[in-house]
C-alpha cells in the first residue's frame, strides 16, 4: 500500500504520557516539573504565527498578510487567532524564540519530520529521539500511554508502551494470580506488577482523539503529584500551500488548534501550570513569498512558542537576520540564526533538574549548542 505525502501527515495526531514517579525512583525524588511538546506537522509558519512588523511583509505577503494582529513588541505582532497565547504573554508566562529552526535545510516531511524528533543531522540514521535520550540521561522511564510511541520519547531504555482500550481489564486479585505464575523476577513477573499498579485513571479510555480532548486528559494527568511529568501532542495540517489566508485562512486554524490545546492545558492544570513548560516543535518553517495558490512552499526558519510558568519572562528572542533578498537563507527563507536544539535541551535540563552539558552531551552527542537555560527558564 503506498501513503502519500499528504496522507501520511493527515494520519497523525495523537497524545503520549511518561515519567511517572510510580514507575520511576529518580522521578519520585524531584520536585515535579512538567514538560509539555506539542508537534506541529507539516511546517508552521513562523512569520504568521509571530509576523514582524516589516513593511517588506506587506510586498512578498499581499494577500496572506495576516491582519488584526495582537501586538507583543515594537518588533513583532501575534497571530489573533493565537488568543490564550496572548492571555499568557500578559501575564508573563509565553515567550517565543524566532529565526530559529533544527539544523535541516532540505524541504521534505518525511526527512524532516524524522530529524526534528531524532534531533540528528541525517535522515534516519539514529532509532532513538532527542526527548528519549534526555530522559535517559536523566535516569527518567515509565509508562507511556500511546500507540505508537513516537520516534521524539525512543530512548536505549525500554518505556512500558500502552493504550487504553474499551475491553474490562482484569481484576487486581486475577492479574496477581497471573503474575504469580510466572518466575518471580522474570520480564513476565515485572511486566504484570506494573500493569497492575497503573492508576485507574489510566486503564480505561478517554473522549476521543480530538486535540482538546486529549489535553484535558494530559492536563489532568500531569496536575496529579504521582502522575507523569511528560506529555507529547501531535497536531497536523500546517502544510498550507494553497489558501493559507491571513487571519481566518488555514494556518490561521491549525494554530488556533494549538491554543485551544493550550487553553485547556492551563484551564486544568491548576497550580501546576506554574511548574510546567508547553513548547512547540515543527520540522521547517515556510518561504518568505506567497506562491500563486496565495499559500507559501517549505521553508527553513520559524518560530518556536513557550508557554507555561517555568517560562522566566514575556519575550521575543531572537537573532533577527532581516527579510530583505540578501538577508534570506538561500533567497528566500527566514534564516535561522539559533539551533533549536539549543531550546530543547535547555528545556529538558530545566524539567529534568540535570545540567545542560550533561543533557547536551547525552542527548545532541556533546554539539556546539549554546545554553540558554536560564535566559529563558525559571530554574
Amino acid at each position: 500500500m503506498r501513503v502519500n505525502r499528504r496522507e501520511f501527515i493527515a494520519a497523525c495526531g495523537s497524545l503520549t504520557l511518561v515519567g511517572s514517579p510510580l514507575f520511576n525512583a529518580r522521578a519520585a525524588t524531584l520536585a515535579k516539573r512538567n514538560l509539555v511538546i506539542i508537534m506541529l506537522r507539516g511546517g508552521m509558519d513562523g512569520l504568521t504565527a509571530v509576523q514582524p512588523r516589516d513593511n517588506q511583509m506587506k510586498k512578498v505577503r499581499p494577500d496572506i498578510l495576516v491582519e488584526g494582529t495582537k501586538k507583543l513588541t515594537s518588533d513583532f505582532n501575534l497571530h489573533p487567532r493565537l488568543e490564550t497565547f496572548h492571555q499568557c504573554w500578559q501575564e508573563g508566562s509565553a515567550a517565543v524564540y524566532h529565526a530559529t529552526s533544527i539544523p535541516y535545510t532540505g524541504r521534505s516531511h518525511f526527512d524532516g519530520q524524522n530529524l526534528m524528533e531524532t534531533g540528528a543531522h541525517v535522515a534516519y540514521s539514529e532509532k532513538t529521539g532527542w526527548l528519549g535520550r534526555g530522559m535517559d540521561a536523566a535516569e527518567l522511564d515509565g509508562l507511556a500511554v500511546s500507540l505508537p510511541m513516537p520516534l521524539l520519547l525512543r530512548g536505549s531504555s525500554g518505556l512500558d508502551n500502552y493504550f487504553p482500550t474499551y475491553m474490562r481489564m482484569p481484576s487486581q486479585t486475577a492479574l496477581q494470580n497471573i503474575q504469580t505464575s510466572y518466575t518471580p523476577g522474570s520480564d513476565l513477573a515485572q511486566t504484570l506488577d506494573r500493569v497492575r499498579h497503573r492508576p485507574a485513571s489510566m486503564m480505561m479510555i478517554h473522549g476521543d482523539n480530538e486535540a482538546h480532548e486529549l489535553a484535558k486528559v494530559a492536563a489532568d494527568e500531569l496536575a496529579r503529584q504521582d502522575g507523569p511529568r511528560i506529555a507529547v501532542f501531535d497536531l497536523d495540517g500546517f502544510d498550507t500551500h494553497a489558501a493559507q489566508g491571513g487571519r481566518d485562512g488555514e494556518h490561521g486554524e491549525q494554530l488556533n488548534n494549538y491554543d485551544r490545546v493550550l487553553s485547556v492545558l492551563k484551564d486544568n492544570l491548576g497550580d501546576a501550570y506554574d511548574n510546567t513548560l508547553i513548547l512547540t516543535l515543527t520540522e521547517f518553517g515556510r518561504k518568505v513569498e506567497q506562491n500563486g495558490g496565495y499559500g507559501t512552499e517549505h521553508g527553513y526558519g520559524t518560530a518556536i512558542l513557550m508557554a507555561g510558568g517555568l517560562v522566566r519572562k514575556a519575550e521575543i528572542h531572537a537573532d533577527w537576520p532581516g527579510l530583505r533578498s540578501k538577508d534570506l537563507f538561500e533567497g528566500q527563507d527566514l534564516d535561522a540564526t539559533v539551533d533549536a536544539r539549543s531550546i530543547y535541551c535547555a528545556a529538558m535540563s530545566a524539567c529534568f533538574d540535570v545540567d545542560f552539558n550533561y543533557m547536551k552531551k547525552h542527548a545532541f552527542w556533546d554539539e556546539d549548542l549554546t545554553d540558554v537555560t536560564e535566559r529563558l527558564f525559571r530554574v
